[in-house]
């Protein structure tokens, strides 16, 4: 594999880095419409992410990629399904910000790696090794201290995990890339959506076009807000190490941690630390352990290079890499 220019890869850092930070910051974007209910938010996200995406596919002529993927009834059923899971996370996402549980977005997206391990067991006959158990086995006493300590269920943060993983575990499986992909699922959802912002308009519920341009311009920009953090984690997907992109994916939960705690003060107490920490020291194993794989896979694919080349031969060009 050859090595990207360090300009390339300075480029890709800083892409999949301002698409974390994006994330991150939505809770204050979806907090600026705070006004409007959760479920028209979620609605005018989809049809202006669909308007927003077939700009930019139009835009790199790339619509015979697009819809490629449909002739395959399989590849249909998946996004169908895929479309499906990504709403509710959006839709519990959006009710969640706005109603004062910011820090459990968080602690959802910070138990999401760690159920993607597990799924890779469940669904792909991945065997855990020691430290995945121990990861996992962190994260389940941190929901137990929550169920303790709070009192109550940690529903969102777990739904928000599970359907997240349940979203990127369907794509994995679907055979089309990132920004197609996205196009068609909010197609999947754009009639219904449409139909609901159409009927709130009529009975005069909607809070879109009521007045206040501000908030009709923050609808209208959940489009951009969705697809381009979207756009800047593929560009830096494709040239950064795995270990990279793993580490960097922290950033988007500890900054909406940060906003749950610092600025829209949300109750954190001795149990909410505890389950943080619980959570915090099972993804420190999991990444850990992910780094040693990657070395080992590296060393591996090294020492078969090696034992591949034949002396007073030229060795093949490399293919392309993917990163």
């Amino acid at each position: 594999m050859t090595e990207r220019p360090q300009s390339e890869i300075t480029a890709g850092f800083l892409a999949a880095f301002a698409a974390f930070l994006a994330w991150g910051l939505l809770p204050v974007y979806w907090k600026s419409v705070q006004g409007v209910a959760p479920l028209e938010i979620l609605c005018h996200r989809i049809l202006w992410s669909l308007i927003f995406i077939a700009t930019i596919l139009s835009f790199k002529h790339r619509w015979a990629e697009t819809f490629a993927p449909l002739r395959s009834p399989r590849n249909l059923l998946i996004l169908s399904l895929s479309s499906l899971t990504i709403a509710v996370n959006w839709l519990i996402y959006i009710w969640a910000v706005n109603n004062g549980n910011v820090l459990a977005t968080s602690l959802g997206y910070y138990i999401n790696p760690l159920v993607n391990v597990l799924f890779g067991c469940l669904f792909f006959r991945e065997r855990l090794n020691p430290l995945q158990t121990a990861a996992i086995g962190l994260a389940a006493l941190g929901v137990a201290n929550s169920v303790v300590g709070y009192g109550e269920f940690p529903w969102i943060s777990l739904t928000l995990a599970v359907t997240f993983a349940c979203y990127g575990l369907l794509r994995k499986i679907a055979a089309v890339e990132s920004l197609p992909g996205l196009f068609l699922e909010t197609m999947v959802l754009a009639p219904a959506a449409l139909l609901y912002v159409l009927h709130l308009q009529v009975a005069g519920a909607s809070g879109f076009l009521a007045g206040d341009t501000r908030i009709d311009l923050l609808l209208v920009g959940a489009g951009a807000a969705t697809a381009l953090p979207l756009i800047g984690f593929a560009f830096g997907a494709r040239r950064l190490r795995l270990t990279t992109i793993g580490l960097l994916q922290y950033i988007a939960p500890t900054i909406a941690f940060s906003l749950g705690v610092f600025v829209y003060n949300e109750p954190f107490g001795p149990s909410h630390l505890l389950t943080f920490a619980l959570i915090w020291s099972g993804l420190a194993l999991y990444t850990i352990d992910s780094v040693r794989a990657i070395r080992r896979h590296r060393r591996a694919r090294a020492l078969a290079g090696q034992d591949a080349q034949i002396p007073g031969q030229t060795p093949p060009n490399p293919s392309p890499t993917s990163r």
